[in-house]
């Protein structure tokens, strides 16, 4: 049985297995190279942002990074940005038991809603999450680079 819990410390290792989900959920992910490690170390650090782990042993089988954001109509919520189980290990419960972490996150942080997008083509996805109870909502996503990635 896979255990769910939050990344308390950062390892090279636990970098590693983060990247390589990021690359089966985006194959683009792979073009971006490593994850610094202060990343690692800010989300760890924050009240306000979690990574969430699936394990089983030392394999981390899928994951979730979750955010509190905060509105003026719903004062938090949660985000969801990351959300991936390994190829391998889908099917088997891994996604449901992360889902209700991600759930349970939120609550303690006293938020409303949870949020999050999913891309075109991901039919299986769209399943899980209807499945779960969520909505879709139309509407249309924007985004605006503040910086250069370089």
């Amino acid at each position: 049985m896979p255990e769910i819990k939050r990344l308390t410390e950062y390892t090279p290792e636990v970098a590693e297995a983060v990247r390589g989900l990021l690359v089966e959920l985006s194959r683009s992910g792979k073009d971006r190279g490593e994850i610094p490690k202060e990343w690692f170390l800010e989300v760890i650090d924050s009240p306000y942002h979690d990574l969430i782990l699936a394990t089983n042993g030392d394999a981390i089988l899928g994951m979730a990074v979750v955010s509190v954001t905060m509105g003026a109509i719903v004062r938090k919520n949660v985000y969801l940005e990351d959300f991936v189980v390994t190829e391998r290990a889908r099917g088997q419960g891994v996604g449901g038991l992360i889902w209700d972490e991600i759930l349970r996150w939120g609550q303690e942080k006293g938020a409303g809603e949870l949020e999050f997008t999913s891309g075109e083509g991901r039919e299986a996805a769209w399943q899980f999450y209807l499945n779960k109870g969520a909505e879709i909502y139309k509407t249309n996503f924007f985004k605006k680079e503040l910086h250069d990635r370089n």
